[in-house]
This record gives C-alpha cells, sequence and structure tokens, in this order.
C-alpha cells in the first residue's frame, strides 16, 4: 500500500486502506451508522463484520465549520475518517499507529519549535496548490510549508484534502 511520509512516519490513506480491504475481504463488510447529528457536527461510528461477527469499529467526529470542504461535505469525510479508523482497528495500514493523518501530523508538529503559519500564508498556499497545474510543483509547494511552519489542524486538514484529491505523492 502507498503511503505518506509525515516526517519519517508512515500514514497509509483511507482509499488505500480501503481497496486493500475490497481486494482481501471480499466476503467482510464495511458499514457506517450516524450516531448524532445536528447542524454543526456529526459523530459516525463504522463496522467491519463477517456475517454476524463484528471484527472492528470505528469511531469520528467533524464539525461543520472546521474546514472550507466540511462546509459542504462534513458528514463525507466523516464517514471516511470513521473508515480508517475501523480499517486500522482490523490491522490494515496501521505501519506505525492507529492514529489518524491529522493526529499524527498534529503531534509532530507540537513538538517544532517552528513559527506559526498565519491565514495569510495559509490562504496564499492553498491558493498556489490549487492553481499550479503540476503535480511535483505542488508536493514541493506542500513539503516546503511544512517544512517551515507548525500549522492549525484545520489547516492541515484543508492541505491534506487537496494533496489526496490530486494524488500527490508527498
Amino acid at each position: 500500500m502507498k503511503s505518506i511520509d509525515i516526517k519519517g512516519k508512515k500514514y497509509v490513506t483511507v482509499n488505500e486502506r480501503l481497496i486493500y480491504f475490497r481486494e482481501k475481504y471480499p466476503d467482510h463488510a464495511l458499514t457506517s451508522e450516524i450516531v448524532e447529528l445536528n447542524d454543526e457536527r456529526v459523530v459516525m461510528k463504522a463496522t467491519i463484520q463477517f456475517g454476524d461477527v463484528v471484527y472492528a469499529t470505528g469511531h469520528a467526529y467533524e464539525d461543520k465549520d472546521s474546514t472550507f470542504i466540511n462546509k459542504t461535505s462534513f458528514i463525507e469525510n466523516c464517514e471516511t475518517s470513521a473508515w480508517g479508523r475501523a480499517l486500522a482497528n482490523f490491522g490494515i495500514g496501521i505501519e506505525e499507529s492507529v492514529a489518524s493523518f491529522e493526529e499524527v501530523a498534529n503531534a509532530v508538529a507540537q513538538k517544532d519549535d517552528k513559527p506559526w503559519m498565519s491565514h495569510k500564508e495559509f490562504s496564499t498556499l492553498v491558493r498556489s496548490l490549487n492553481e499550479d497545474p503540476s503535480d511535483s510543483r505542488r508536493a514541493i509547494l506542500y513539503k516546503a510549508a511544512d517544512e517551515q511552519f507548525r500549522m492549525k489542524k484545520e489547516y492541515r486538514r484543508q492541505l491534506l484534502e487537496i494533496v489526496e484529491q490530486r494524488d500527490i505523492n508527498v
């Protein structure tokens, strides 16, 4: 499975985990259920089972206003996160830990003494990532920003979404 390197720690994306799961466990089910939903937040539970036997679960929550993407897709993002957690708990894609990309990235960022990325710097980076036609240039921009700045969780999550949407190897 392909992985993303985050300061020396490998993270396998949810899409890679799903592909592996579907190929290796075609008789198992991966289901999702909304545990809580209101105008501001969603909580989901994903379950992996074979017949009546539950092998793994995963929970996630998303706040609607936490990212630009979440304003329209917070339910979908939450489901993907719950799947990732369930698949990790099932043993798929855990090279170093069960933690999500955001948890790993935020833990690494907390150890850094780099300056925090400003909103203006973040906006400029997002614009550049969305406008630049070259995936290799996008990867360079992302890595440079990651090396230079500490980032808010919301900023890192939005950047990851851009990276995953474009399948950029960072």
